[in-house]
């Protein structure tokens, strides 16, 4: 891993996973989702994953024309490295979830290396009112259908972003199976260091909320990538700051926002992206650790410039 000097901070904004009958404070609108992203780099998120949502009921969304609601205003008022989505939800298409970094070509995109049951079924059972008609079945069908991102569609996305276009990309780790996924594109010459590896943890199907798997998930790493890589984490739900703590204590860097948890503490909603940040920011500081800025992470990980997105 190369050990970071500064700790960047990505924030999920978003997501597809969470529906908005579980959160008052999940952003739905673009108006909304801009707001959040700007409110976040403020707080001193280097970098912003962004997913859409339409405006009507916040359903997941692939379509560019809502991301042209999104992603240019935040690129005309802040300097963050806008991180796009090629995950979307699981009920899309490659090429819909290809659709929106497609267009804008970012600086940075986010690439799943590998198919897997995602499974978030659950949230039925904790909602007792539902907003919108389309939130139930929409969390009940990952129950019975894998989210499928086979090695086609990921050299797909790599060559389509990244040949083409320059887009390097912030590889999602669910597994340990997918760390070797990575090395086999990587000897390949498609994928190309610096790697920016984000191991995610506790989703239904993945790899556990369980430190010793975040420690382990280094140690492989280490071996396949040594020091080719970057290293960040993040857990789901209530695992979410102490897997930060634990990323940040090995070197890497760090994952906070609403779609990954939409809680500020036990039992209290967070209020905002920006509240996340901030608290994460406190706990970087009182490990010493310095917060890498946007020109920071360009330098980093190698990326075209903010100049270099099709707008």
């Amino acid at each position: 891993m190369i050990a970071a000097d500064r700790v960047i901070i990505s924030t999920a904004v978003t997501g597809s996973v969470h529906v908005p009958s579980q959160s008052d404070h999940l952003p739905i609108t673009p108006k909304e989702i801009v707001a959040e992203s700007l409110a976040a780099a403020e707080a001193g998120a280097a970098i912003i994953h962004l997913h859409a949502r339409h405006a009507e009921d916040g359903r997941p969304a692939f379509e560019p024309e809502v991301f042209e609601e999104i992603i240019p205003p935040i690129a005309a008022q802040c300097d963050a490295v806008i991180n796009i989505t090629t995950g979307g939800a699981s009920s899309m298409t490659i090429e819909e979830r290809l659709a929106a970094a497609t267009r804008f070509s970012p600086e940075l995109a986010s690439l799943n290396m590998g198919s897997m049951n995602f499974v978030y079924s659950g949230i039925a059972d904790r909602v007792t009112h539902w907003k919108h008609p389309w939130e139930q079945p929409y969390v009940a069908n990952t129950y019975h259908h894998p989210f499928v991102n086979s090695f086609a569609q990921i050299e797909y996305a790599l060559r389509e972003l990244g040949d083409k276009g320059g887009t390097r990309f912030e590889y999602e780790c669910y597994d340990i199976g997918h760390l070797y996924t990575l090395a086999h594109f990587a000897e390949r010459g498609l994928a190309k260091p610096p790697f920016l590896i984000q191991g995610v943890f506790g989703i239904l199907g993945g790899i556990g909320a369980d430190h010793a798997n975040l420690t382990h998930m280094v140690a492989i790493a280490d071996k396949l990538f040594g020091a080719d890589y970057h290293f960040s984490a993040f857990a789901a739900g209530r695992h979410q700051m102490q897997f930060c703590t634990h990323s940040a204590w090995l070197g890497g860097h760090v994952r906070v926002g609403l779609e990954d948890n939409l809680y500020i503490g036990k039992g209290e909603k967070a209020t905002g992206n920006a509240q996340q940040v901030r608290k994460v920011r406190e706990t970087l500081a009182d490990l010493g650790k310095q917060i890498a800025t946007p020109a920071d992470v360009r330098r980093m990980l190698a990326l075209k410039g903010a100049k270099n997105i099709t707008l």
